[in-house]
């Protein structure tokens, strides 16, 4: 099955030094973009995270300090991957909650404006979870019938995820070939900031998602607890999500 494409689709996957978005850093991005009319280019990029890469995270992706000391760091790559993704939608596996965020926060240090938040973000992984419950290797194996032998790297993740993405559209009939309808069904909250700390309900208001708050808008919180906001800043979360909660209450105090 071809994809029915309105804009291009950049299918990514991202090896780190570990699993903290606010953290970690990209040691390997690889990218398939595919056009509407089917065609596809590819882009694989090893990445100098500028910190050590612990051995459990060389355990998992095989890439060690020595491979990446003479690569670019991801400051000097960014401008050209922001060019590369311009105009695309974005997918991936398990990349609403881990790489798409991460990848944000290494585009904000590099001073790179981004947003993806006008374009339609597929996660692979939820749908897979809301139909069969599995992993990226049970999930090769189980719609393309196909063992994942080089898991871990980014290169065969993101064909695997693309290959995963294509038969789910062939299995399940309910599925739409369409990038809109794949984004809103693989996307489990709303989310304003990628990191999914601040989402909308039904009523578009910005909502806390974590902690004493979760479940209460953002404007009450910042109302009642005046301090709720410099501990954000002050805290080791993203910087996507102290922008977002800077844009709030700056877009308070105006209208006030």
């Amino acid at each position: 099955m071809q994809l029915n494409l309105k804009n291009p689709l950049a299918v990514f996957d991202l090896e780190t030094t570990g699993i903290d978005v606010s953290r970690d850093r990209i040691v390997e991005i690889s990218i398939i973009k595919i056009m509407p009319n089917g065609g596809e280019e590819v882009k694989t990029l090893r990445i100098n995270p500028t910190i050590p890469i612990p051995a459990e995270a060389t355990a998992v992706h095989g890439i060690t300090d020595e491979d990446v000391k003479s690569c670019p760091v991801f400051k000097e790559v960014a401008k050209n991957l922001a060019a590369y993704i311009e105009g695309c939608d974005i997918a991936g596996y398990n990349s609403t909650k881990f790489d798409v965020p991460l990848l944000m926060e290494e585009f904000l240090r590099a001073n790179v404006d981004v947003d993806f938040r006008n374009r339609h973000l597929v996660d692979v992984q939820n749908i897979f979870h809301r139909m069969e419950q599995r992993t990226l290797v049970a999930a090769y194996k189980f719609y393309c019938q196909k063992d994942l032998t080089n898991a871990h790297s980014a290169e065969a993740d993101t064909r695997a995820t693309y290959d995963v993405l294509l038969a789910q559209l062939d299995r399940y009939s309910e599925l739409q070939n369409d990038v809109a309808f794949l984004a809103e069904f693989s996307s489990k909250n709303r989310n304003v900031d990628y990191a999914g700390r601040i989402v909308m309900d039904s009523d578009n208001n910005e909502i806390i998602n974590f902690g004493k708050y979760k479940g209460k808008k953002v404007l009450d919180v910042l109302d009642k607890d005046p301090g709720y906001y410099s501990w954000i800043m002050k805290s080791d979360f993203t910087l996507d999500t102290k922008r977002v909660l800077t844009q709030i209450r700056l877009r308070s105090i105006n209208k006030g």
